[in-house]
Protein backbone atom coordinates (compact mmCIF):
# COMPACT_ATOMS: atom_id res chain seq x y z
CA UNK A 1 0.00 0.00 0.00
CA UNK A 2 1.07 3.23 -0.96
CA UNK A 3 0.54 4.79 2.68
CA UNK A 4 3.05 1.95 3.66
CA UNK A 5 5.88 3.50 1.50
CA UNK A 6 9.29 4.91 1.87
CA UNK A 7 9.20 8.09 1.74
CA UNK A 8 12.58 8.47 0.54
CA UNK A 9 15.44 5.26 -0.05
CA UNK A 10 17.30 5.11 2.69
CA UNK A 11 20.82 5.82 0.37
CA UNK A 12 19.28 9.03 -0.86
CA UNK A 13 18.49 10.43 2.28
CA UNK A 14 21.95 9.43 3.48
CA UNK A 15 22.99 11.35 0.66
CA UNK A 16 21.13 14.51 1.01
CA UNK A 17 23.07 14.81 4.77
CA UNK A 18 25.76 14.45 7.26
CA UNK A 19 26.07 12.79 10.83
CA UNK A 20 26.42 15.40 13.51
CA UNK A 21 29.75 16.12 14.33
CA UNK A 22 30.32 15.14 18.20
CA UNK A 23 30.53 18.90 18.99
CA UNK A 24 27.06 19.41 18.47
CA UNK A 25 26.46 17.61 21.30
CA UNK A 26 29.06 19.00 23.83
CA UNK A 27 26.60 21.66 24.55
CA UNK A 28 23.96 22.77 27.29
CA UNK A 29 21.27 20.00 27.12
CA UNK A 30 18.34 21.35 26.35
CA UNK A 31 20.41 23.64 23.49
CA UNK A 32 21.05 20.12 21.69
CA UNK A 33 17.40 18.89 22.83
CA UNK A 34 15.64 21.95 20.72
CA UNK A 35 18.04 21.59 17.65
CA UNK A 36 17.80 17.85 17.34
CA UNK A 37 14.41 18.71 16.28
CA UNK A 38 14.25 17.78 12.02
CA UNK A 39 17.41 15.95 12.49
CA UNK A 40 17.64 12.21 10.94
CA UNK A 41 17.90 9.05 13.41
CA UNK A 42 19.42 6.38 11.32
CA UNK A 43 19.55 2.71 12.47
CA UNK A 44 20.50 0.10 10.09
CA UNK A 45 17.68 -0.35 7.06
CA UNK A 46 15.75 2.38 9.39
CA UNK A 47 15.07 6.12 9.32
CA UNK A 48 13.04 8.80 10.63
CA UNK A 49 12.89 12.35 11.36
CA UNK A 50 13.36 13.58 15.04
CA UNK A 51 10.13 15.02 15.49
CA UNK A 52 9.69 15.66 19.59
CA UNK A 53 12.81 15.32 22.56
CA UNK A 54 12.95 15.92 26.17
CA UNK A 55 16.50 17.51 27.84
CA UNK A 56 17.06 16.27 31.31
CA UNK A 57 19.71 18.35 32.54
CA UNK A 58 21.51 15.91 35.16
CA UNK A 59 22.77 16.31 38.85
CA UNK A 60 20.02 19.34 39.56
CA UNK A 61 17.32 17.43 37.81
CA UNK A 62 15.60 15.44 40.05
CA UNK A 63 13.91 13.77 36.74
CA UNK A 64 17.22 12.84 35.48
CA UNK A 65 18.81 9.18 36.25
CA UNK A 66 22.00 11.23 36.70
CA UNK A 67 20.75 12.94 39.52
CA UNK A 68 21.55 10.00 41.63
CA UNK A 69 24.86 10.39 40.29
CA UNK A 70 27.67 8.55 39.09
CA UNK A 71 26.56 4.19 38.70
CA UNK A 72 27.22 1.63 36.15
CA UNK A 73 23.98 2.10 35.23
CA UNK A 74 24.77 5.72 34.36
CA UNK A 75 28.36 5.87 33.67
CA UNK A 76 27.84 6.35 30.08
CA UNK A 77 26.01 10.08 31.08
CA UNK A 78 29.29 11.16 32.42
CA UNK A 79 31.41 10.37 29.42
CA UNK A 80 31.46 11.87 26.15
CA UNK A 81 28.95 13.54 24.33
CA UNK A 82 27.49 11.85 20.95
CA UNK A 83 26.51 8.52 22.79
CA UNK A 84 23.42 6.56 23.12
CA UNK A 85 21.97 5.96 27.09
CA UNK A 86 19.14 3.27 26.71
CA UNK A 87 17.26 1.78 29.53
CA UNK A 88 14.03 0.02 30.33
CA UNK A 89 11.20 1.03 31.11
CA UNK A 90 7.74 -0.71 32.16
CA UNK A 91 10.05 -3.69 31.95
CA UNK A 92 8.93 -3.58 28.16
CA UNK A 93 9.46 -0.47 26.33
CA UNK A 94 13.60 0.74 25.81
CA UNK A 95 14.01 4.23 25.29
CA UNK A 96 16.66 5.78 23.04
CA UNK A 97 18.85 9.24 24.76
CA UNK A 98 21.90 11.05 23.13
CA UNK A 99 24.28 12.21 25.86
CA UNK A 100 24.87 15.71 26.06
CA UNK A 101 27.24 18.25 27.39
CA UNK A 102 30.97 18.24 27.39
CA UNK A 103 32.74 14.99 29.12
CA UNK A 104 31.95 14.82 33.04
CA UNK A 105 28.90 17.05 32.91
CA UNK A 106 26.13 14.58 32.76
CA UNK A 107 22.97 15.51 30.42
CA UNK A 108 20.84 13.58 28.00
CA UNK A 109 17.92 14.25 24.99
CA UNK A 110 15.14 11.39 25.57
CA UNK A 111 14.00 11.03 21.81
CA UNK A 112 10.08 11.06 22.59
CA UNK A 113 8.57 10.80 18.49
CA UNK A 114 9.97 10.29 14.82
CA UNK A 115 8.44 10.80 11.58
CA UNK A 116 9.05 7.83 9.28
CA UNK A 117 11.21 7.94 6.47
CA UNK A 118 12.73 4.99 5.55
CA UNK A 119 12.38 1.35 5.85
CA UNK A 120 8.65 1.38 6.91
CA UNK A 121 8.31 -1.79 5.66
CA UNK A 122 10.75 -3.04 8.09
CA UNK A 123 9.24 -0.97 11.04
CA UNK A 124 5.61 -2.37 10.19
CA UNK A 125 7.11 -5.91 10.44
CA UNK A 126 8.68 -4.58 13.63
CA UNK A 127 5.38 -3.37 15.06
CA UNK A 128 2.98 -5.06 13.27
CA UNK A 129 -0.09 -3.70 15.64
CA UNK A 130 0.31 0.12 14.27
CA UNK A 131 -3.18 0.72 12.37
CA UNK A 132 -1.20 3.95 10.37
CA UNK A 133 1.77 5.05 9.50
CA UNK A 134 2.04 7.57 12.21
CA UNK A 135 1.23 4.53 14.88
CA UNK A 136 4.80 3.04 13.97
CA UNK A 137 7.31 5.87 15.56
CA UNK A 138 4.72 8.45 17.84
CA UNK A 139 6.30 7.28 21.04
CA UNK A 140 9.89 6.34 22.72
CA UNK A 141 9.02 2.85 23.35
CA UNK A 142 7.54 2.99 19.97
CA UNK A 143 10.19 3.93 18.07
CA UNK A 144 12.79 2.09 19.18
CA UNK A 145 11.21 -0.81 18.75
CA UNK A 146 10.48 0.03 15.00
CA UNK A 147 14.19 0.76 14.46
CA UNK A 148 15.28 -2.26 16.23
CA UNK A 149 17.46 0.30 19.06
CA UNK A 150 17.56 -2.06 21.95
CA UNK A 151 19.73 -1.95 25.10
CA UNK A 152 22.69 -4.01 23.24
CA UNK A 153 23.44 -0.36 21.65
CA UNK A 154 23.81 1.29 25.24
CA UNK A 155 27.11 3.46 25.30
CA UNK A 156 26.79 3.07 21.40
CA UNK A 157 28.54 5.93 19.43
CA UNK A 158 26.22 7.84 17.54
CA UNK A 159 28.64 10.04 14.80
CA UNK A 160 29.48 7.50 13.18
CA UNK A 161 28.69 4.12 11.32
CA UNK A 162 25.35 2.61 10.59
CA UNK A 163 23.57 4.63 13.40
CA UNK A 164 24.03 7.79 13.33
CA UNK A 165 21.84 11.34 13.59
CA UNK A 166 22.22 13.27 10.55
CA UNK A 167 21.49 16.92 9.08
CA UNK A 168 19.80 17.54 6.23
CA UNK A 169 22.06 19.17 3.97
CA UNK A 170 19.25 22.06 3.23
CA UNK A 171 17.78 21.38 5.94
CA UNK A 172 13.68 22.93 6.37
CA UNK A 173 13.01 25.57 8.66
CA UNK A 174 10.47 24.08 11.53
CA UNK A 175 7.89 25.94 14.29
CA UNK A 176 9.11 24.87 17.81
CA UNK A 177 6.77 24.34 21.24
CA UNK A 178 8.11 23.93 24.10
CA UNK A 179 6.11 22.42 26.96
CA UNK A 180 6.73 20.68 30.48
CA UNK A 181 8.09 17.14 30.37
CA UNK A 182 5.51 14.43 30.28
CA UNK A 183 4.91 11.36 32.65
CA UNK A 184 7.61 12.36 35.05
CA UNK A 185 6.78 13.55 39.04
CA UNK A 186 9.74 15.44 39.98
CA UNK A 187 10.83 18.72 38.17
CA UNK A 188 7.17 18.18 36.09
CA UNK A 189 6.96 21.85 35.58
CA UNK A 190 10.11 22.94 33.97
CA UNK A 191 9.40 23.61 30.44
CA UNK A 192 12.15 21.05 28.90
CA UNK A 193 10.09 19.09 26.56
CA UNK A 194 10.00 20.29 22.72
CA UNK A 195 8.50 19.45 19.48
CA UNK A 196 7.58 20.51 15.68
CA UNK A 197 4.81 22.22 16.46
CA UNK A 198 2.62 21.47 13.04
CA UNK A 199 1.30 18.13 12.44
CA UNK A 200 2.85 17.09 9.27
CA UNK A 201 4.69 14.31 7.14
CA UNK A 202 6.14 14.44 3.78
CA UNK A 203 3.92 12.65 1.27
CA UNK A 204 6.04 11.10 -1.21
CA UNK A 205 9.74 10.71 -2.47
CA UNK A 206 9.42 13.54 -4.92
CA UNK A 207 7.75 16.21 -2.40
CA UNK A 208 10.36 14.68 0.67
CA UNK A 209 13.65 15.17 -1.67
CA UNK A 210 12.47 18.66 -2.95
CA UNK A 211 12.15 19.51 0.73
CA UNK A 212 15.32 17.91 1.50
CA UNK A 213 17.37 20.19 -0.92
CA UNK A 214 15.62 23.23 0.93
CA UNK A 215 12.83 24.23 -1.28
CA UNK A 216 9.62 24.93 1.14
CA UNK A 217 9.23 22.71 4.18
CA UNK A 218 7.10 20.32 2.47
CA UNK A 219 5.00 19.88 5.26
CA UNK A 220 1.66 19.23 4.65
CA UNK A 221 -0.98 18.17 7.50
CA UNK A 222 -0.99 14.42 8.07
CA UNK A 223 -2.54 11.57 10.98
CA UNK A 224 1.53 12.02 12.54
CA UNK A 225 0.72 14.16 16.20
CA UNK A 226 3.22 15.36 18.32
CA UNK A 227 0.44 15.99 21.17
CA UNK A 228 0.97 15.94 25.02
CA UNK A 229 -2.11 14.11 24.95
CA UNK A 230 -0.48 10.83 22.83
CA UNK A 231 0.18 7.79 24.73
CA UNK A 232 3.87 7.96 26.11
CA UNK A 233 5.17 4.68 25.47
Amino acid sequence: MAEWADRIPLRRLVGLSRALPRAFYARPTAEVARELLGKILVHGQTAGRIVETEAYLGREDRAAHAWHGLTPRTRVLFGPPGHAYIYLIYGMHECLNLVAEPEGTPGCVLIRALEPLAGIGVMRERRPAARRIGDLTDGPGKLTAALGITRSLYSADVTLGTRTVRKLRHEPRVEIETTPRIGIRHCADWPLRFAIAEEWRLPNTTAAEEGFRGGRNGSRQSEFRTSASRRTA
